[in-house]
């Protein structure tokens, strides 16, 4: 479902992205774990084309994007476009639309993007708001959610795209461990239903408990990589084992 090659992003000289290779099959799960600022979120970010990546290239579902150039012709945007699709996230801040109801926010992307009739889109978004515990919320606006509530919205958002791959950047940091909980239970559920996900986070637990395979990032590369149960109980990598210490004794 998804290959990553030699991937490479810079900031101002700076590499941030040392060459990352992935690949995933359909229905895995895979947690990123790392210190900040060691390219985790950069990755996924590349992956949804909201950064370019300077060299490598990139495969969701069939479709490759290579690195090096933002897309020029009109056949390389097409490919842009299709990616994008392909891949829905979900980051820290929810970004949802403060002027539009729950239910508008999570049917603008199919009606807008996808050209899919407005009946249809309220259906499939009545489902959707369902399957995260929100059917009773589809009349109000952002701000008369709890944080969690909102992050759960904004899950609802991204799979009304029907993406093959769901993409999550750190979704509970802004939450406090009573909303977390809430949004940890809807990707449990995803994972255990086979969707195909990449998460960044800090929540161990969940890795341990939801991840078929954890990679551990350490200066723009994959120090590390392996099942749960080898990468908390046995890591291999001196770094590895460091962060895990660390991490785990807070």
């Amino acid at each position: 479902m998804i290959t990553v090659e030699s991937l490479v992003k810079s900031y101002s000289g700076t590499r941030v992205l040392n060459g990352i290779d992935h690949a995933q099959n359909r229905g895995e799960a895979v947690v990123l774990i790392g210190p900040s600022g060691c390219g985790k979120s950069t990755f996924l970010r590349c992956l949804n084309l909201l950064e370019f990546a300077d060299a490598g290239s990139i495969t969701i579902g069939g479709v490759t994007i290579h690195g090096g150039h933002r897309p020029r012709s009109g056949a390389e945007r097409e490919e842009q476009r299709r990616l994008r699709l392909r891949a829905g996230m979900v980051f820290q801040q929810f970004n949802l639309f403060p002027h539009l109801t729950v239910l508008q926010n999570v049917t603008s992307g199919p009606v807008v993007v996808k050209g899919m009739a407005p009946a249809e889109a309220e259906a499939l978004a009545r489902g959707l708001l369902a399957k995260v515990g929100l059917e009773n919320k589809a009349a109000f606006y952002p701000l008369q959610l709890s944080g969690g509530q909102q992050q759960r919205v904004a899950i609802a958002r991204a799979l009304a795209m029907q993406p093959d791959v769901m993409l999550f950047d750190e979704p509970t940091s802004a939450l406090d461990p009573e909303l977390r909980d809430e949004v940890l239970r809807v990707m449990r559920q995803l994972a255990e239903e086979g969707m195909t996900m990449i998460v960044v986070t800090h929540e161990m637990q969940f890795a341990r408990d939801m991840a078929d395979r954890v990679v551990f990032f350490d200066g723009g590369r994959v120090a590390e990589a392996g099942p749960p149960e080898q990468i908390f109980a046995n890591p291999q990598n001196d770094r590895t084992r460091d962060f895990l210490r660390k991490v785990t004794t807070k």
